[in-house]
């Protein structure tokens, strides 16, 4: 509904409460390489994702010991900005490390 101020010339719109959905998520997830160093990993996830280093090192032996470790939960600009940023860091240094994202 639309009410119109005709001193000033503006306009008040009336919007009615409506249930928006929750964005999704989406997991981003490390996945394990023979060439980067379980140093660059830790530094990634502390750098990038927040982590503490007990939690970096938590995720990096996962990383290690399973083939992939999940870095955090996302809305999905978030997920994809945030696999662009560990991807520039990697290529810059010389690691071939990749990140994916996947709807949780």
């Amino acid at each position: 509904m639309t009410e119109e101020d005709h001193e000033s010339g503006t306009q008040t719109i009336e919007r009615s409460e409506t249930d928006l959905d929750e964005p999704k998520l989406y997991k981003v997830i490390l996945l394990n390489d023979d060439y980067t160093t379980m140093d660059f990993v830790v530094a990634v996830l502390e750098g990038i994702f927040g982590k503490s280093p007990a939690e970096a090192t938590q995720i990096m032996l996962q990383v290690h010991h399973k083939g992939a470790g999940v870095c955090g939960i996302y809305p999905r600009q978030i997920a994809e900005a945030k696999i662009v940023l560990v991807e520039q860091k990697a290529q810059s240094e010389g690691h071939p490390l990749r990140c994916s994202m996947e709807e949780t």
